[in-house]
C-alpha cells in the first residue's frame, strides 16, 4: 500500500513537469475554468455590490503595474541601448508588422458576425511583447538575453500609449463610447503613473520586489484571472457569444497558430537579410513573435470600460497565449539541441 502511495505522489510532479515541457501549466487550466465558471455562474462576475469582483481588478492593474516598474532597472535599460538593429526589429515586429498583417482583413469581416472576433485579433496584434515567457524562451533557446531582457521591457512601456492609439482607429465610432483623452487620462493613473512610481522608487524597494518576483508573479496572476472571469461573465450574461459556434473558435485557434508562424517567418526573414548573429536572432523571433496576456487582461479594463464585449476581445489573445507557449517552448527546446550538437 505505502508503494502504491508513494508512486501516486510521484506521479503528480511528474505530471507537471511533463505538461511545463508543452507549455501547460496550472495557469492554463486556470484560465479555461474561469471561463467555464463565468458562463455557470455570470451572475457572481456582474454583481456591483459594495466591492465587486471588478473593482478588485480595477485595483489589481494598479498594483501590477507598480510592481513592473518596481523591478525596472533605469541602469540595465541605459546599457542596453546600444543594440540598436535587434531592438528596431523587434519593436517594428510588434507594433508595425503585428497590426499591419490584420488591419486589411477589416473589409472582410466588417458588418458581419465575426467583426467583433476580428476587433480582438486586432487588439492582440496592437498589444506589446510579453515579458518573462519571451526571457525564458530566450534563455533556453541560447540567445541574447539582456537583449530579450531590454527589447521586452521597453515594449511594455511603448504599448501603454501604442496600443489605445491602434485601437482608436475602430473604436471611436464604436457602441463603447471609446473616447481617446478620457482612455489616455485613465491610462496615465491606473498605469503610466504606478508603472513611473515603482520605477523612481526601484533604488529603495527593487531588491525586495526582484526577491519575491515568484509571489509577484502569482498575483498578477491572480488579477488576470479575476480580469477574465468578470470579462466573460459581462458577455455570457448578455449572450455576446450566442452569434459564434464551435467552429468558429476553432477556425480563431487555427488562424491563431498561422499567425504565430507567419510572423516567426517573417522576423526569420529579416534577421537573415541583416546578417544577425545567431542570439540575436532568436532573440528578434521570440520578443518580436510573441504578445502579452497580462497587458491585453488589465489595459482592457481601460480600453472597453462597458465590458459586455470584453470576453470575446479577450478570446484571441487567450487562445494565441495558450498557442504560442506551446510553439515557442517546441522550438526554443529545439534550439537549445541544435547548440549543443553544434
Amino acid at each position: 500500500m505505502m508503494k502504491n502511495e508513494d508512486n501516486l505522489v510521484g506521479l503528480i510532479p511528474r505530471a507537471s513537469a511533463a505538461a511545463a515541457r508543452v507549455g501547460l501549466d496550472w495557469f492554463l487550466l486556470a484560465l479555461i475554468s474561469m471561463i467555464v465558471l463565468a458562463y455557470l455562474w455570470p451572475e457572481l462576475g456582474v454583481d456591483r455590490g459594495a466591492v465587486s469582483l471588478g473593482d478588485v481588478a480595477n485595483y489589481g492593474v494598479s498594483v501590477i503595474f507598480f510592481f513592473y516598474g518596481l523591478r525596472l532597472s533605469p541602469e540595465k535599460l541605459k546599457v542596453g541601448l546600444s543594440n540598436w538593429r535587434l531592438h528596431l526589429v523587434v519593436q517594428l515586429s510588434t507594433f508595425i508588422f503585428f497590426p499591419m498583417l490584420i488591419l486589411p482583413l477589416y473589409t472582410l469581416f466588417r458588418d458581419t458576425p465575426q467583426e467583433l472576433l476580428w476587433l480582438g485579433v486586432f487588439y492582440l496584434a496592437a498589444l506589446p511583447s510579453t515579458v518573462s515567457s519571451s526571457v525564458v524562451m530566450v534563455s533556453i533557446a541560447g540567445g541574447n538575453i539582456p537583449g530579450a531582457i531590454f527589447n521586452a521591457s521597453i515594449s511594455s512601456l511603448m504599448g501603454i500609449f501604442i496600443t489605445p492609439l491602434w485601437m482608436g482607429l475602430f473604436l471611436t465610432t464604436s457602441a463603447e463610447g471609446f473616447d481617446m483623452g478620457s482612455v489616455m487620462g485613465k491610462l496615465v493613473l491606473q498605469v503610466l503613473l504606478p508603472v513611473v512610481l515603482g520605477i523612481v522608487l526601484h533604488r529603495y524597494w527593487g531588491a525586495f520586489a526582484e526577491r519575491h518576483k515568484g509571489r509577484l508573479r502569482v498575483f498578477d496572476q491572480v488579477i488576470i484571472l479575476l480580469i477574465v472571469f468578470t470579462s466573460f461573465s459581462e458577455s455570457f450574461a448578455r449572450k455576446m457569444f450566442s452569434g459564434y459556434s464551435i467552429t468558429d473558435i476553432v477556425i480563431l485557434g487555427a488562424a491563431m497558430i498561422g499567425l504565430f508562424f507567419l510572423m516567426y517567418g517573417i522576423i526569420y526573414g529579416i534577421t537573415k537579410l541583416l546578417g544577425f548573429n545567431r542570439e540575436n536572432q532568436i532573440t528578434a523571433i521570440f520578443c518580436g513573435s510573441k504578445k502579452s496576456l497580462v497587458h491585453g487582461t488589465v489595459m482592457s479594463k481601460v480600453l472597453f470600460p462597458g465590458g459586455n464585449m470584453v470576453g470575446i476581445i479577450l478570446l484571441p489573445i487567450m487562445i494565441y497565449h495558450a498557442l504560442q507557449l506551446l510553439a515557442a517552448s517546441i522550438i526554443a527546446q529545439a534550439e537549445a539541441r541544435r547548440k549543443v550538437v553544434d
